[in-house]
């Protein structure tokens, strides 16, 4: 039986309709920035507050490109043995220990230092892969300007150097991502190899439309509310606002309990959904409770 082919986009709007099927519902700007990354084969750089869907814009490419995602969480202290490659070590010394009686130190150091000893990071991986991927460099901006440094070569001409075997090129073309959570200001030389692309939390009337497409059941009514309501909780001074998978989560609770209209009570009860620091908590449920309590107060 004969693999279907992977889509090929022709324009933005062909990836905002592949996007749309895969269950992500991109803006303008955002198709037309994924549509180029896959054209032009230039990395792009997503910034934006945490939750926004910068992520899901990774693994919703892949899934519409047909490709494996492959991905490298970045952390405070992520070095080169973990994003790109690292040698083999138990293995090399298995080695020396059978060959040492017969060859010399110069044939056995020539020998551990092979392909077979190469234990591939993300980085490596995605290079190297035989078939296209979907690179995914997730929150960036925990690392420090040394890893940023380490990237250039990736980056700007997707292979990787390794001192004992020589340069490693990629023999497919990636499409990659970098998000940040703009917790530092990252440096221009990474910004100048870099697409650029700002997602910030939806409008009302997306935000909607992406919590109907997940919980086409919820009366549109409490849909409504429900967007109206997060916005009012996102305009607060919050550790953590909410985000857009909890906007769904909380749309998935509210239809699994069959609520039909989003009052202070059930705003009480399910608070918890979408609100994840005890300070938080107390602020939302003071002022957002609050004014639910006193519509709910109102006469019909």
């Amino acid at each position: 039986m004969a693999t279907e082919a992977p889509p090929s986009p022709t324009s933005a709007a062909d990836v905002a309709d592949g996007l749309r099927a895969v269950g992500y519902l991109p803006e303008e700007a955002t198709a037309l920035v994924a549509y180029l990354a896959a054209k032009l084969g230039k990395p792009v750089l997503v910034e934006g507050p945490a939750g926004v869907g910068k992520t899901e814009l990774a693994k919703a490419l892949a899934r519409y490109l047909g490709r494996e995602l492959v991905r490298l969480q970045c952390y405070e202290g992520l070095d080169e043995a973990k994003a790109l490659y690292e040698w083999n070590y138990r293995k090399q010394l298995l080695r020396i220990q059978a060959e040492a009686g017969d060859k010399g130190w110069s044939d056995v150091q020539e020998d551990i230092f092979g392909e077979e000893f190469l234990l591939a990071r993300p980085l490596m991986s995605a290079i190297a892969s035989e078939q296209p991927v979907v690179l995914l460099i997730d929150e960036i901006d925990k690392t420090d300007q040394e890893f940023e440094a380490m990237l250039l070569e990736v980056l700007s001409d997707f292979q990787i150097s390794i001192p004992e075997l020589g340069r490693v090129q990629s023999k497919t073309h990636p499409v990659v991502l970098l998000t940040s959570n703009n917790s530092r200001e990252l440096t221009e030389a990474l910004k100048r190899r870099c697409l650029y692309l700002w997602l910030d939390y939806p409008a009302l009337e997306h935000e909607l439309e992406i919590v109907r497409m997940h919980t086409p059941e919820l009366p549109e009514t409490v849909a409504r509310k429900l967007v109206e309501v997060i916005g009012m909780v996102r305009d607060l001074d919050l550790k953590k606002p909410p985000s857009i998978a909890e906007s769904i989560d909380w749309a998935r609770a509210l239809l699994l309990l069959g609520v039909k209209d989003i009052d202070a009570q059930t705003f009480k009860e399910t608070l918890s959904v979408i609100v994840k620091h005890r300070t938080d908590m107390d602020v939302v449920s003071e002022r957002v409770g609050l004014k639910l309590a006193a519509v709910d107060a109102k006469p019909a």
